[in-house]
């Protein structure tokens, strides 16, 4: 008997409702790109995790986290502090592009999914897999996020299912082979002595991206999500302050500025993304997926360059403006993201 490919999307939409029912397991489409708009009237609000439970999880990793309300999700930021970050032989500040960060997240059955993206050094990359293993942590990524940076460093994407205090405790033990843990982290510096927002003229760069950004130091960063899709992973919606977003980050000044950043697809929208990016000249230096089994199917893309912001900026807006025409409905407004 054959199945038609909208009827497998409905009977997945509503999986992992009956799942957290006990009825059924949760399925994976993990090469699944059309997103139907059934699936998006099963939205739920998402239940947060408990004071006891966020605090469970700071004491587990030393450092305090933020939780985003509306989306349901508790995050503790992992910048590299430690590094001295160059591209070309150009300093550029960590908030560009070189901080992690650790999530987590009740699933419809109540338990807690657990994201997290990594910044290691080369040497850092396979004890920390090592630890992975021996603490039940699942490694579903490990790739570059640029060119010509020194020094070497790749992005390791991690995930989990459980309870969070004893999450947060296999996290721990995880990272800490490296020195992304916040136990083996320097203070942060010396504040800058200018910010972005004197760098550059912020409300023209949010104007041309059709979304604001924020401050971080010496860097303006835009992060858009994608309201337009629901996507799920181990029972949990996937949104853009657990790691569904497209960003921008900008550093330098007006005249010379830089931009790196990642833009969040579905399949088909991949080489319209990166024609868009490279009729701006602006260099695609990843594409890749960050999750195992997410439904549908996400793939990243990771672009560097160089010129005025404002040019910049255009080149960002239009990879954004491929988003949701492929296949998909219209990229809506920003649903709130998170930073490096």
């Amino acid at each position: 008997m054959s199945v038609s490919r909208r009827t497998i999307l409905r009977s997945a939409a509503g999986a992992p409702l009956l799942a957290g029912a006990g009825l059924l397991p949760v399925p994976c489409f993990a090469h699944e790109a059309e997103h139907e708009p059934e699936a998006v009237s099963l939205r739920r609000a998402p239940q947060p995790l408990s004071s006891d439970e966020t605090a469970a999880v700071e004491q587990a990793l030393g450092k305090k986290g933020n939780t985003v309300a509306d989306q349901g999700v508790f995050t503790i930021p992992l910048p590299r502090n430690d590094l001295k970050m160059t591209i070309q032989g150009e300093p550029v500040p960590i908030p560009f592009g070189f901080g992690g960060w650790v999530s987590f997240k009740k699933a419809a059955d109540g338990k807690t999914v657990m994201m997290s993206d990594t910044v290691l050094l080369q040497e850092e990359v396979n004890p920390v897999i090592s630890a992975a293993q021996e603490n039940s942590i699942e490694v579903t990524a490990i790739h570059n996020h640029f060119f010509f940076e020194e020094p070497r460093v790749f992005f390791m994407h991690l995930h989990g299912m459980g309870e969070p205090s004893r999450l947060a405790q296999a996290y721990s033990a995880t990272i800490r082979p490296s020195k992304l843990h916040p136990a083996n982290q320097p203070p942060p510096g010396a504040p800058p002595s200018r910010t972005a927002a004197e760098l550059f003229d912020t409300a023209e760069l949010a104007r041309i991206a059709s979304h604001d950004g924020q401050v971080n130091g010496p860097v303006y960063k835009i992060t858009v999500g994608r309201p337009d899709l629901q996507v799920m992973a181990m029972g949990a919606e996937i949104t853009a302050a657990i790691g569904l977003n497209s960003w921008a980050a900008f550093a330098g000044d007006r005249e010379q500025a830089r931009v790196a950043g990642d833009i969040a697809m579905l399949e088909p929208e991949v080489n319209p993304v990166i024609r868009a990016l490279r009729a701006r000249q602006l260099s695609v230096v990843a594409c890749h997926s960050h999750m195992i089994g997410e439904r549908p199917r996400i793939l990243f893309l990771h672009y560097y360059g160089t010129g005025r912001a404002t040019e910049l900026a255009q080149g960002f807006r239009a990879a954004l403006d491929e988003l949701g025409k492929h296949g998909a409905g219209p990229l809506h407004a920003h649903d709130g993201g998170k930073s490096d």
